[in-house]
């Protein structure tokens, strides 16, 4: 196992894409939060620059489409592992289209594509959660057993292991990898039960950071050449108690990244990229 888990948290490249006008009024979502839509498109900027700026990826920024407005949460769209992509099939009708031009750009970088045609299953990326050694995948009001499915037929390589998402969005709506065999979760009783099924089915041993805020536990972690660990994690202006936690974690580079205003549409920091490690060069 040990080199599956030698790559965990490279990355050269990630795929994001605009802010719609959209997106205020006509995006998905479970509050009725006003957006402020230049704050939104700001602070997007900003996620962009620290993935190209600050960590040196490759960015492929694909243009927003008014008639997508969920269409900047780009990780529902596919679910990236090696040199395979599988192109998801979104639980919300409104959403399969974004999928066009994620396919498109995934097949730029060369990988090999994979579609979910079978209109039975339905999967969002935001419900499945690459440990670096297996697949969790949470079956949600997005994501259903036939899309988890068609996951296990495209990485074969993987155990993959269903978590039902009793409250929330997504399986990763409370938690993320803060780094190899760290699971970062929030402190909510349906958080801390869906851990508790995640380890009853592995046969991994992972240490746990729970923080007090449920979506604060949805972080970027990323393993980088001359950078190190590094994590992109909630501001303190929306999550102090949770950033208190993060400072915990000695030997990664903590970036706090704001995410104020895409969360009123149930947007959080894994939605707006899909990380890539190309091995070769493109």
């Amino acid at each position: 196992m040990a080199g599956l888990m030698a790559g965990f948290g490279h990355y050269t490249h990630a795929i994001v894409r605009g802010i719609p006008a959209s997106l205020a009024k006509e995006a998905l979502r479970s509050s009725q939060a006003e957006v402020d839509l230049t704050k939104a498109r700001t602070e997007h900027e900003a996620y962009v620059e620290v993935l190209r700026e600050r960590l040196g990826l490759e960015v492929v920024e694909l243009p927003a489409d008014e008639s997508l407005p969920d269409c900047v949460f780009v990780e529902d769209a596919a679910v990236v592992c090696g040199e395979t992509a599988l192109i998801t099939r979104p639980g919300a009708e409104s959403r399969r289209r974004e999928t066009e031009v994620m396919k498109e750009a995934l097949q730029n970088l060369h990988l090999n594509v994979v579609e979910m045609t079978d209109e039975n299953a339905t999967l969002d990326g935001g419900d499945v959660l690459f440990t670096g050694r297996e697949f969790f995948v949470g079956l949600s009001k997005r994501t259903n057993q036939r899309g988890a499915e068609i996951l296990a037929d495209a990485f074969k390589d993987y155990a993959v292991s269903t978590v039902p998402v009793l409250e929330g969005l997504h399986l990763k709506s409370f938690c993320s990898m803060g780094g190899p065999g760290l699971i970062i979760i929030g402190s909510s009783e349906p958080a801390q039960k869906a851990l508790k099924i995640m380890q009853q089915m592995s046969d991994h041993r992972y240490d746990k950071l729970t923080v007090p805020d449920d979506i604060a536990a949805n972080c970027i972690y990323m393993n980088l050449p001359n950078k190190g660990h590094v994590l992109l994690h909630c501001t303190t202006e929306e999550f102090p108690e949770s950033v208190k936690v993060f400072e915990k974690l000695k030997d990664h580079m903590l970036i706090p990244v704001s995410n104020l205003e895409k969360v009123k549409v149930d947007g959080a920091l894994t939605c707006c990229s899909v990380l890539i490690n190309k091995k070769t060069n493109i």
